[in-house]
Parts: C-alpha cells; sequence; structure tokens
C-alpha cells in the first residue's frame, strides 16, 4: 500500500481524532499481543517455579521475545487457522524453537485475551483518573475563585433565585469527585480470571502437576500477582464473568453523565454570555457566519456523552446472554465496546480538561442579569417581612404574584415593569418595602452558596486530591 492508501478505507474517529496517544497505546494491537506473550512468559516461569520441566533457556528464549511480536506473520497464520490466539502461538513457536513445546502449557484461549483485556482495562482506568482529578483541580480553583459572585439559579431554565457561579462550579466537580471515587472502586475491586484451565475447572493443571492441588491453586495465584493481581476471581467458567464488563463500564457512563451534563451547562450559558468555553484567537466559529463563537468543545464533549452511555449498556446485554461456561457471541461485542468506551471516556476527559483550563466568566454580563431579576427575588423575603408585620402569608403570596405577572406582561411590551412600584400599593407591603430596599444586595440572597463551596472543598475535594501528588498532565502511560 502506497501512503495514500490508509485514508480509502473506514478510520475510527476515537483514535484518529478525539482519544489521547496515551489511550490509543493502551488498547493498540501490539500493547495486546505483547501482554499475551508477558502472560504466556509469566505462565511458563510459574510452572516451571513449581516443578514442571521447563528450562532456563526455554524461559530466556520467551524473554527474548516479549517485545518482538510480529504481527504481520501472525495475521498470515491466522488468515490460515481462522484462530488469533493460535495463530500468535505459532507465530511465537517460529521465532522460539526452543521454547515453542511448553507454550501456552495447560491453557486456554482465554487465559490470554481475558487476563490481558483485564489488564488494559486498569491502565485505562489509572489514565481516566489522573484525567479526572485534573479537572478536578482546575474546577476547585475555578469554583473557589467565584465562590461569592451572585448569579441567577434556574429551574426549568426559568428564573429562579441567587447562588453563586462557584456554587454550580463545585456541583459539576462533586459529580467528577463521585465519578473518582467509583473508579477507584472499581479499579481495586477488578478481579484477574487468572489460571483455571479450559471450562475453569482447572483440570488441566491438575493432569500437569499429577493431582497436586495445592500447586495448582499456587500456580493460579503465582501468576496472578506476577501481572499486578492480588485480586481474582474464585470461580470462572472458560471467562471470567461479564458482570464485570458491565460494572466498569457503568463507571466509564457516569463519567459521561457528569460530563454530558457539564457541557450542557456550559452551552446554556455561553448562549446567555454569562461563561464561555475556551475560543482560539484564530478559531472559526462557522463557515458562514464569521461572528458566531459556537462552543464546539463542549458541543463534541455531548456527542461523545451519548455515545458513551449507548454503548456502555453492551456488557450489560453481553452477560445477560452468555450460554454455560461460555459462547463466542461476545467477542466482537467486547472488542467494539470495551475499548471504544475507554478511548470515549478518554476523548471526554481530554475535552473537560481543556474547556475548565480556559473558562470565562463575564461579571457584567451576570450582574445585570442579577440587577433585573433582584426585585423579583427579594419579593420572598418581603412576603416574610410582611408575614411578621401581621399579614396573611397565602393573601400575600397571591399579591405578589400577580404584580409579577403584570410586571413580565409590562417589560415584554418593551416597558419598565416596577415589580417593587406595583406591590408598594398595598399598605400590606408599603410600610416594610423602604427598609427592604436599602438591602437590595444580591449577596444577600445567596443563602450558603460560598460556604458550601469551601467546606466542600476542605472535607472532600483537599483530601483526595492530597493523596496524589500534583503532575502535569501527559500523554505518557507506564505500559
Amino acid at each position: 500500500m502506497n501512503a495514500l492508501d490508509v485514508h480509502d478505507g473506514y478510520e475510527n474517529p476515537l483514535g484518529t481524532r478525539y482519544a489521547s496517544k496515551a489511550m490509543i497505546r493502551v488498547f493498540s494491537a501490539r500493547h495486546r499481543f505483547t501482554l499475551w506473550r508477558k502472560l504466556w512468559l509469566a505462565l511458563a516461569e510459574c510452572e516451571a517455579e513449581l516443578g514442571l520441566s521447563i528450562t532456563e533457556a526455554q524461559l530466556a528464549e520467551l524473554r527474548d521475545a516479549v517485545d518482538k511480536v510480529d504481527i504481520a506473520r501472525a495475521d498470515v497464520l491466522e488468515r490460515e487457522l481462522r484462530h488469533d490466539v493460535m495463530a500468535h502461538v505459532h507465530a511465537l513457536r517460529e521465532q522460539c524453537p526452543t521454547a515453542g513445546p511448553i507454550v501456552h502449557l495447560g491453557a486456554t484461549s482465554c487465559f490470554v485475551t481475558d487476563n490481558s483485556e483485564l489488564i488494559q482495562m486498569r491502565a485505562g482506568m489509572e489514565l481516566l483518573m489522573s484525567k479526572l482529578r485534573g479537572t478536578i483541580r482546575n474546577l476547585r480553583a475555578f469554583a473557589m475563585e467565584h465562590r461569592a459572585l451572585p448569579t441567577l439559579a434556574w429551574t426549568h431554565f426559568q428564573p429562579a433565585q441567587f447562588t453563586t457561579v462557584g456554587k454550580r462550579a463545585a456541583l459539576w466537580m462533586q459529580d467528577l469527585v463521585d465519578d473518582h471515587n467509583e473508579m477507584e472502586r472499581l479499579h481495586a475491586e477488578l478481579r484477574f480470571r487468572g489460571v483455571k484451565g479450559t471450562t475453569g475447572t482447572q483440570d488441566s493443571f491438575l493432569k500437569l502437576f499429577n493431582g497436586d492441588v495445592a500447586k495448582v491453586k499456587e500456580l493460579d495465584k503465582r501468576v496472578s500477582r506476577r501481572m499486578g493481581f492480588n485480586v481474582l476471581y474464585a470461580l470462572t467458567g472458560q471467562t471470567y464473568s461479564r458482570k464485570q464488563d458491565a460494572r466498569v463500564l457503568g463507571g466509564l457512563s457516569s463519567i459521561a453523565q457528569s460530563a454530558g451534563k457539564f457541557s450542557s451547562d456550559v452551552r446554556l450559558l455561553q448562549h446567555l454570555n454569562e461563561v464561555e468555553e475556551p475560543f482560539g484567537s484564530k478559531q472559526i466559529g462557522s463557515s458562514a457566519m464569521a461572528y458566531k463563537r459556537n462552543p464546539m468543545r463542549c458541543e463534541r464533549m455531548a456527542g461523545l456523552a451519548r455515545w458513551l452511555i449507548t454503548i456502555s449498556l453492551n456488557p450489560a446485554l453481553t452477560a445477560s446472554t452468555q450460554w454455560m461456561e461460555r459462547t463466542l457471541d461476545d467477542s466482537a461485542n467486547r472488542r467494539l465496546a470495551t475499548g471504544e468506551a475507554f478511548l470515549a471516556a478518554d476523548a471526554i476527559l481530554e475535552l473537560y480538561l481543556n474547556v475548565t483550563r480556559g473558562l470565562v466568566v463575564h461579571p457584567d454580563v451576570v450582574a445585570r442579569r442579577v440587577q433585573e431579576h433582584l426585585p423579583t427575588i427579594a419579593s420572598e423575603e418581603l412576603l416574610m417581612e410582611a408575614v411578621k408585620a401581621g399579614g396573611d402569608r397565602q393573601e400575600l403570596h397571591e399579591l405578589i404574584r400577580v404584580a409579577a405577572m403584570e410586571a413580565r406582561e409590562v417589560r415584554l411590551a418593551g416597558g419598565d415593569g416596577d415589580f417593587l412600584g406595583r406591590l408598594a400599593l398595598h399598605k400590606q407591603f408599603s410600610t416594610v418595602l423602604p427598609a427592604l430596599k436599602e438591602r437590595l444586595d444580591a449577596r444577600r440572597f445567596t443563602g450558603l452558596a460560598a460556604v458550601q463551596v469551601e467546606d466542600y472543598v476542605r472535607d472532600c475535594v483537599d483530601p483526595l486530591l492530597q493523596r496524589f501528588p500534583v503532575q502535569a498532565h501527559s500523554d505518557e502511560v507506564s505500559l
């Protein structure tokens, strides 16, 4: 093929446009097949340590070949054998003629496929947690900076009461802290398939060790520890339970849900001209409308979040449709769903990091909207003061409602609604209004918003971040 032919076929945008190099490497074919060789080596080493007739020369040959995967040769062999694992077994045997007879000894294909995928998922989770912490740090700084800046809160996307810009950001941050905590739990509980044999009974290894049960159990533990896992399944069929995949991708879906919420909020705020995502000095917002500043990063985040949420359903369906000790209809689905879910989560967090590094607040716009709604929002306090002065709460509520609706109609027609002026016509309010007008400061109507931000950062965010050293975000990952 010449250099241009690659563009004549389908390209997955997750790999070519959206995900980081680090996550792409984790789920690359070369890394996966290298893990297979590491697993075969660990199996042979542990079998030798427990007494099987495997020589040091054979082990040395396998060690030398670990990083020399000939993918092209394995592809040729797979077309002949119609079996991916056996194609790589034969390719390894060709490179290791001395060790060839003991490669894959006692194992089934799922020894390398399941276990290598769990190693990939573990590495992917570590990358995602690092990016979650980076995004949390960005939002922490933003929330603390703007913790006391009053802004209009919205329910049903209708004006409600006041909150602060920082409190809203703390809500986004809280979702990500919860996601990180869940990902930590999933990472700690991730169970290795281990060395269980063809249908999970370990019978082949029992035969290899001449009925020595203790050695069979030790082999399972020893290989798992050598591959970095202290937690492994006590029971498997040919595969580990596919419910574990559903749990892991459920954690990725949770990240997508958090990011989708954030991206929707920022897009709405950008429409209101209050908060904007970063916009490059040479960035083009529209091919036709040169004046536009489309929130393209958050829009992309929203689209990827929808995609991830939908594909995270696949493992649940797969887990529920497995037959007996295993069926192969999980294979093609998992090849697509698992890798793409991790790449999508990675791409989402890359965007989340980028946006939160450069969120722009327009305080004058925020303040104008606050001042516009301050009289109506202050009416709740006016209601309470009038009740304390002897008024009937329900009658006063109705007067406020009618005045607000009338003022709104006037404003929609282009006039000044003069909401407080309308209330002043009623004697129930006229005596308490002057004192309220002197206290019309939006900061008096944000409740504990600023304190809540400070408390949450102190009690929940900082303890999390302090457990991990601050480091520059990097695409590098140890494989």
